[in-house]
């Protein structure tokens, strides 16, 4: 290989290399999001459950091996901020996956572009 070819190839390695980083960056929040979103829908259904409940039932919140009773209204409103944090991440990492996504396609066009190039200069030796 001359010194054009081997600088086509090292610069495709690299692009290789980072975009399989990002590839596990990506299944790294994919796996995130995918905690989110139950979280988020156990929340949903507790918040379900808790507005079922009229003023005279009882809530306990479970604290280690003790349970301690809490206001409905406390309960539902922690629960309301929970859901809204949960929607919050869940937002954040979908912005994050599509970033990663379209950093993905450069990196894939950019390899296909060195391919190209380090197999035209091969094609002409």
């Amino acid at each position: 290989m001359d010194k054009n070819s081997t600088a086509l190839y090292k610069k495709m390695q690299a692009e290789v290399e980072s975009y399989q980083n990002l590839q596990k960056s990506c299944v790294k929040v994919v796996k995130q999001r995918a905690l989110l979103e139950s979280q988020l829908n156990e929340n949903k259904c507790v918040l379900e459950e808790l507005n079922l409940l009229g003023p005279e039932n009882k809530v306990f919140k479970l604290f280690g091996p003790v349970l301690v009773k809490q206001d409905l209204e406390d309960s539902r409103q922690n629960v309301a901020k929970r859901i809204e944090y949960i929607s919050k991440e869940l937002k954040s990492s979908t912005d994050t996956l599509e970033n990663m996504e379209k950093d993905m396609l450069k990196h894939r066009e950019a390899v296909s572009k060195y391919q190209q190039q380090w197999q035209v200069a091969a094609a002409m030796k």
